[in-house]
């Protein structure tokens, strides 16, 4: 017996000094020290010693365990060195190269050109209202003046959920939310998607973005429209801008109009970008309708008022020469980066 455990300590001591990581070695201590190990296998025969053997048998079993748990701490010891030297060096970084570039976000085009025309209207005392993209039909129709027979529900193709219920196709019904909550004076913008169903092209979609505006109080005149309009389009389109009012129709606004300023492209000389006339038109206006004042809750023999509106996205084109819509909305970074 006493051969036999100097044997197992050497075959211990064999498998240990080829062991390369911790799970060998918790192996090798179940095999040799744990309940059913090779060790204990041998000391079960030690009924079947004399009295005289067992007191010598028992002492070398001790050394030869004490020496397998002396080795496998070592080696425990030397692996973990090794695992540790070894993840340094996975780990390892050259403080001297050069160090990696991460790459900066870029704000979309028409984020920035809305952030200006934000800046430029809060310049001008205005605030931001915001409303619901789910419309009612009253709001989004009846309470601007046009009712369910009203010929210019054509202009404009409806996405309807209900019969009372559609996306909005402008930002106004925030306006009629507006007057309905706030009394005069009242001077809000209101940007924010819009649905129409049309067929997305080059000058299309059936989802785009709209910017409206609306001023309320006592004595607003056409004037004072012209006057933030023309400040608005200097600030946006350069110093140099000039605009103009064609007479137009809204069934919300009485007197209507819509207004051009001078082809920033070529100065007003005439080129491709303003079709030869010298001229843009950016943008829709007029004064508030009484009926939509007085819907509102609001006495039209008291209070006039003011309303303008304009697509973000034909503004954002126009701004920085985009020819087709569809760019805006593709996502590509090599187009949102030149901005």
């Amino acid at each position: 017996m006493e051969e036999t455990l100097r044997n197992l300590l050497e075959e211990a001591k064999k498998e240990l000094s080829s062991a390369e990581n911790l799970k060998t070695l918790e192996e090798i201590r179940v095999k040799y020290l744990g309940k059913k190990g090779e060790l204990t296998k041998i000391l079960r025969g030690m009924g079947n010693l004399s009295p005289e053997e067992r007191p010598i048998i028992g002492k070398i079993s001790n050394d030869v365990r004490e020496e397998i748990e002396k080795d496998l701490t070592q080696k425990r010891e030397e692996v973990l060195r090794q695992e540790k030297e070894k993840k340094i060096k996975s780990e390892y970084i050259d403080i001297t190269l050069p160090g990696k570039v991460h790459e900066i976000g870029h704000k979309h085009p028409m984020t920035k050109v809305l952030d200006e025309i934000k800046d430029i209207f809060l310049g001008l005392g205005f605030s931001i209202a915001e409303g619901p993209e789910i419309e009612l039909d009253y709001y989004n129709f009846e309470a601007l003046n046009t009712p369910p027979d009203h010929p210019a529900r054509d202009l404009q193709d409806t996405f309807y959920i209900t019969k009372n219920i559609l996306l909005r196709t402008q930002t106004s019904p925030v306006q009629v939310r507006t007057m309905e909550k706030s009394k005069p004076p009242i001077k809000v913008i209101s940007p924010g998607r819009v649905y129409r169903s049309d067929e997305i092209d080059a000058t299309h979609s059936p989802v785009f973005n709209q910017i409206e505006g609306l001023a309320v109080d006592e004595g607003i005149t056409m004037g004072d429209l012209k006057g933030v309009l023309n400040l608005f389009a200097k600030r946006l389109f350069g110093s140099d801008t000039k605009t103009k009012f064609r007479p137009h129709y809204f069934p919300f606004t009485e007197p209507s109009a819509e207004m051009d300023v001078s082809c920033f492209a070529c100065g007003g000389k005439g080129c491709r970008v303003c079709g030869y006339s010298g001229w843009i038109e950016i943008l829709g206006s007029g004064m508030v309708h009484p009926n939509v004042l007085r819907m509102s809750g609001i006495d039209p023999e008291k209070y006039s008022g003011f309303a303008f509106g304009m697509g973000l996205d034909r503004i954002t084109m126009l701004k920085y020469g985009i020819d087709d819509l569809r760019l805006l909305y593709e996502n590509d970074l090599r187009f949102i980066k030149q901005f």
